[in-house]
């Protein structure tokens, strides 16, 4: 069984992270941002969770730097792993939750089977703004540049959305996708 722990980051969503997991079939736990990195060798994978600001995400820079397992950053985790790597956060031009249509622009694993358009939940309220160095871009909208991204050696992942909420289609797809990375 994958074991996968997703990082509490204060978001409203992060319980249905870790639900939707649990439901697939992963061993999973929500876990406070601050545990110590030791505590999470254990994991075959971590997503970081959504929350309300970057000064907010405790051992998160910790975890993305010292884990060597797949990591997925939602929202706010996707922001966090850009500014980890040399990327830019800023406001974006939408704020607040609304249904956005994103655009896949890259064959990647982590939307293996699914369309290459899909209906997301998304705040865009701070977005990445600057890709890092070492990353490609896998998806846009037409009010977001960077709607999702991956490191190009490394199993890191960030999506600007939110998969684990009813209003994005295949979010399930999605996340036994990144299951599938996890298990290697």
């Amino acid at each position: 069984m994958v074991k996968i722990y997703v990082i509490y980051n204060f978001g409203q969503y992060n319980h249905l992270i870790q639900r939707t997991l649990r439901d697939l079939g992963a061993e999973t736990k929500l876990v406070e941002n601050t545990t110590p990195v030791e505590e999470l060798k254990d994991a075959d994978g971590i997503v970081l969770g959504g929350g309300p600001s970057l000064d907010r995400t405790g051992n998160c820079e910790l975890y993305v730097k010292e884990l060597d397992v797949p990591i997925l950053g939602i929202c706010l985790g996707h922001q966090l792993i850009a500014k980890v790597f040399g990327g830019e956060v800023g406001r974006g031009r939408a704020g607040g939750y609304a249904e956005v249509k994103v655009r896949i622009l890259e064959d990647d694993e982590i939307f293996a089977g699914l369309p290459k358009e899909l209906k997301v939940w998304a705040s865009h309220m701070d977005e990445v703004k600057k890709l890092p160095e070492g990353f490609k871009k896998l998806a846009e909208s037409d009010i977001c540049d960077i709607e999702a991204m991956r490191h190009e050696k490394k199993p890191i992942y960030g999506v600007q959305w939110h998969p684990e909420v009813y209003h994005t289609e295949r979010g399930e797809d999605f996340y036994r996708n990144f299951m599938e990375i996890c298990r290697r």
